[in-house]
């Protein structure tokens, strides 16, 4: 009889992926995934997070866990955990945002856990032979099911950051005119390289010291705020814009308002000593330019 514990997964369709291997710890702990492996914990505002009910042959079959598996050679634990979530779940990449990625290291192998919010509501669809059911299953009710041992040695850490909604609001003024490279002349200009590099930054997340935050790698909503020359700038993917009628200031106080009364954990990326004690003053942090110089 084969060990439950031991079976390696099935591939879906033809032969494995190289990252399809497991990795053997010098104590003789294995562990799935020769690159690593990642999974996805779709939260839906509404029905709770995704939970998938493994097959008997699988890595500790019978057990509920979370759409995942092995990740590819070069692939980041954030796009292997979309990767993998479409072909066991059918999860849409364009229907979750990421929020968080939090990362098991135990030295010869990682696993990482992407917390997605649901931003366009979708049925999961087994794809694959890995799954037995798959279910939305409400944050209360998840204890009661016999989880994987990894997932639920994570999940009351994990369970105590969905609260958690960082938001970075940037003076993009400021932030621009902090670095004398010719900005002046070109106010609009700069402006818009600033917010093509902060989508990129959006995308590929912030260390989560930079936020004063737990965990490892958060994505958060990044808000860019624009004045005078610059408010002719297009939107960019990934950065909403926010363009100030009149004073900048006023506008960026305007928005750290509306974010910290829907509960969101704000920053705000500016030098400017009178704004900073404003949007203290509301209950956001400050963060000076070189902050997001440094991760552009």
């Amino acid at each position: 009889m084969t060990d439950p514990a031991s079976a390696a997964p099935r591939p879906p369709h033809g032969p494995r992926d190289p990252g399809d291997a497991w990795v053997v710890a010098p104590t003789g702990e294995r562990y799935w995934g020769r690159f690593g492996a990642a999974g996805l914990l779709a939260v839906d505002a509404e029905r709770g997070i995704l939970l998938q009910h493994r097959v008997s042959w699988s890595h500790f079959g019978n057990t509920w866990g979370l759409p995942g598996g092995a990740r590819h050679a070069g692939e980041s634990a954030r796009d292997g955990a979309l990767r993998e979530s479409a072909e066991e779940a059918g999860v849409p990449a364009d229907a979750v945002t990421p929020r968080l990625l939090s990362i098991l290291d135990v030295g010869v192998w990682t696993y990482g856990t992407l917390v997605a919010d649901v931003t366009t509501p979708f049925e999961p669809v087994i794809s694959d032979p890995e799954s037995r059911e798959l279910a939305w299953v409400p944050l209360d009710d998840v204890d009661a099911y016999p989880l994987h041992p990894g997932f639920a040695a994570s999940w009351p850490r994990l369970r105590g950051l969905l609260s958690v909604r960082p938001t970075v609001v940037v003076d993009v003024a400021n932030v621009v005119g902090s670095v004398p490279d010719g900005w002046w002349r070109d106010r609009a200009g700069a402006s818009s390289r600033l917010l093509s590099e902060m989508a990129a930054l959006a995308a590929e997340g912030v260390d989560a010291a930079g936020l004063g935050l737990d965990e490892d790698i958060w994505f958060p909503r990044f808000v860019a705020v624009v004045e005078g020359q610059a408010r002719g700038v297009d939107d960019v993917d990934a950065v909403g814009l926010v363009r100030a009628t009149g004073s900048g200031d006023d506008a960026i106080v305007a928005e750290v308002a509306r974010a910290v009364a829907a509960g969101e954990r704000v920053s705000v990326v500016t030098a400017d000593r009178e704004l900073r004690a404003r949007i203290e003053a509301l209950g956001a942090a400050s963060l000076p330019p070189s902050w997001l110089r440094d991760r552009l």
